[in-house]
Parts: structure tokens; sequence; C-alpha cells
């Protein structure tokens, strides 16, 4: 017991050490995240949906996640527009409200026209509060605190997910529609958050022609950095570097979306069992974010988006040799933890390559690496999974990651030191 007790207290002084020193703002923004992911249910589901539940080929699921794919990388660069001239609040209001009425009317149409059409939508308006989520955060978190914020928010996302997915499994075995109808309530009640709770943050330029008043009437700290058009952050190499390298990763991470269900409905699994395994991604997050973000914060990055990048190609190379519901979590837990150790450190990079006055657009270029990958990833997957075999995908997964490895290092020699 004497053993015990100190390791007991060790672990509550490092919670209280993970979690202090963060503004009040930061943690309602985190609350609206949480919320959100809460009710996440049908991204996951879709493709599993359109299969299974609705009979239709692994071709036509990848081209209407495509185009949801599509919609997130329009809306990315506009989304970042409006967040630097509209502001964070109204960006986040719009896309929250926008994408609860889109997801509930995907729930009811039944023409193939009409599915891939809406979905289109839900990409468009679920993608806009990414890039004001993420320039709110830079906004109100001090430059030391934000690898710890971006991984707590990171945390939430997935504390979010794990339950939802587990969840939405159980639910999709009694029909789909409950899916789509509780993702829109669940993303109105993080708009009511958003609302009521989260002042405007946009820094005010020091000739106040960028100053936007918040929710309680205050403004962001006055700042002489000029504004940054797209087309600066377009001829920034080294961040357009990062961007093209969070696109190779996105697009292997998509695949536990897209080729993962198709692949275990193909073996004879089911919906919930899908929900069961890639829980397991959300778990682990949730148990190992914190912790490891402790551990790697304040060491060297290069190795460890090297070794992260091996870590989710190889992952998902692993599911060639998968068979039952065990195998396949555990080939998600070993990406899982390269995503975890990717994701805060690379935030975190793209946060202090952003100019202040520029955040709504940098941060749209980077979540467009996203998109991009959520519309490239289904065509990818569908259609070597319809003609080649699911093995083949897993293979190319293997090679991006060894291929995203060997960019990382050469990128971090070549941006200098914070």
């Amino acid at each position: 017991m004497s053993v015990a007790v100190p390791s007991v207290a060790r672990m509550r002084q490092a919670a209280r050490e993970s979690v202090s020193g963060l503004p009040r703002a930061f943690w309602w923004l985190w609350t609206s995240t949480l919320v959100n992911r809460l009710g996440g249910f049908v991204a996951p589901f879709l493709a599993m949906y359109l299969t299974v539940d609705r009979g239709y080929s692994a071709t036509y699921a990848g081209l209407v996640g495509a185009l949801h794919g599509l919609g997130g990388a329009v809306s990315a660069l506009g989304a970042g527009v409006m967040t630097d001239r509209l502001g964070r609040r109204p960006t986040l209001l719009i896309s929250q409200s926008a994408t609860a009425v889109s997801v509930a009317v995907l729930g009811f149409v039944q023409d193939p026209a009409a599915i891939a059409a809406v979905a289109f939508l839900v990409g468009m308006a679920y993608n806009g509060s990414r890039p004001a989520v993420q320039a709110m955060m830079a906004d109100i978190v001090a430059p030391k605190d934000r690898i710890r914020a971006f991984s707590l928010n990171y945390w939430a996302v997935n504390l979010g997910f794990a339950f939802s997915a587990t969840v939405a499994g159980l639910i999709a075995e009694h029909g789909y529609l409950a899916l789509f109808l509780g993702e829109a309530i669940m993303t109105l009640l993080c708009a009511v958050v958003v609302f009521v709770k989260l002042p405007e943050s946009r820094p005010v330029r020091e000739d106040g022609a960028d100053g936007a008043d918040g929710a309680d009437g205050a403004k962001g700290p006055a700042v002489g950095e000029p504004e940054a058009g797209l087309g600066a952050v377009l001829r920034d190499r080294g961040f357009m570097a990062v961007v093209g390298l969070s696109f190779l990763i996105a697009t292997i991470i998509q695949q536990g979306f897209v080729g993962l269900p198709v692949a275990m409905g193909a073996s004879g699994l089911s919906s919930s069992d899908f929900g069961l395994a890639l829980a397991a991604n959300g778990v682990l997050i949730v148990a190992l974010q914190i912790p490891v973000t402790r551990f790697v914060e304040h060491r060297e990055p290069t190795r460890l988006l090297v070794g992260a990048a091996l870590l989710i190609g190889y992952g998902f190379g692993l599911t060639a040799f998968a068979g039952s519901v065990g195998m396949y979590a555990l080939t998600v837990c070993v990406w899982t933890i390269g995503e975890i150790i990717n994701t805060p450190i690379q935030m975190g990079l793209v946060a202090r390559l952003s100019p202040t006055h520029g955040r709504g657009r940098y941060q749209g270029v980077y979540v467009l690496s996203w998109s991009l990958a959520a519309l490239v990833a289904p065509l990818a997957g569908g259609t070597v999974i319809d003609h080649y075999g699911a093995d083949v995908l897993w293979a190319a997964c293997a090679v991006t990651g060894t291929l995203a490895a060997a960019g990382y290092a050469a990128l971090m020699r070549a941006i200098p030191a914070d």
C-alpha cells in the first residue's frame, strides 16, 4: 500500500498539471467539441450504411464519401477566409447550424443522386467549423501551452468518438435513421454552447479594420501585423510542405472510415463489430493522449513525427493479416499510437507557422489537406478494393506511411527551431 499511494499522488499531480493554466474560454471551446463528437454518429458508418443497409457497391460508397470530402475541400478555404474576416464565433454558428440541418436531411433521402448531393452539402457544412476552432484555440492559448491545448481538444474529440462509435454501432442494428437525427440534435446543442458561452477571439488590427465585438462586447488584443492573403499562404513553402505531409497521413487514416468498414463487411462482420473495432481508436486516445503528450511535449519532434508516420502506415498495413474483430482492433491500436503522437505536434507546428492575422486562412489550408484526403481516400479505397482486393490497399498504406516519414525527416531539417 505504501508503494501505491505515491503513484496515485503522482498521477493526480500529473492530471492537474495537464489541465491547469488554460483560460476559461478554452474549456468552453473544449466542451463544445466534446458535445459535437458525442453525436458524431454518421461519418464512421456512412460506407457501411450504403453498402450493407442500402446494397450499393463499394465504388458508389467511395463516390459518396469522396463528394463528402469534396464539400469539405470547398468549404475549407472559404471558412478560413470567413474566420479571419467575419470572425471565429459567427463562422462556428453558421457551420454547426447548417450541419444539423443537412445531416437530418441525409437520413431521409432515398434517391442515389440525392444521397450524393446531400453528402456533399454535409461535408461543406461540417468542415466549415474546423478553421474557426483551431484559429480560436491559437488566439486564446499562450504559445507555450498550445501543444497541450491541442492535445486536450483532440482528447475531447476522441472521448466523444469512443462513445459515439460504440453506441452508433448498436443503434444501427435497429435502423440508421436514428443515427442521422441524433447527430443533428447534438450538433445543434453544440451551437447553443458556442452562442451562449464563447466570446469572439479574433485579434484586432491596430488600425481597427479587423476588429470584431465578442459575445460580451469584448475585443481581442490589438496586433500590428499585416493581414496574410491566401496567395501568401500558398507561397509559404515550409507551411505547404506541412500541408502536403498532412495530406499523406490523412489519406491513410481515412481508410479507417472507408476501406476498413467495407473490408470488414465483406468478411461477414456486422456494423456493431466494426463499431467495436474502431472504438479501440477512441478508447486508446482517451487513455493515452494526455500522458503521451506530456512525454513528447518538450522532446525533439523530428523522430517523433517520423516514428508516428511509420506506425500509422504499417498499422494499416497489418490489417491485411486480420480476420477477427480482435485482430482488427489490434491493428487499429497500432496506427492509433502513431496518430496520438502525430496530431498535437503537427497542429502545434501549424500554429507556430501561422501569422496572427492569417490564422483563419492558414488553418483553412491545413484543413484543406484533410478535406482533399477525404475526397481522394474514398475513391481510391473503394476502387482498389473492388478491382484488386483489400490487401493491396493495406500495402499501399504502408508505402504511403514510409513516404510521409521520409518527408518529415527532410522537412524538420529545413524549418528553424522554435
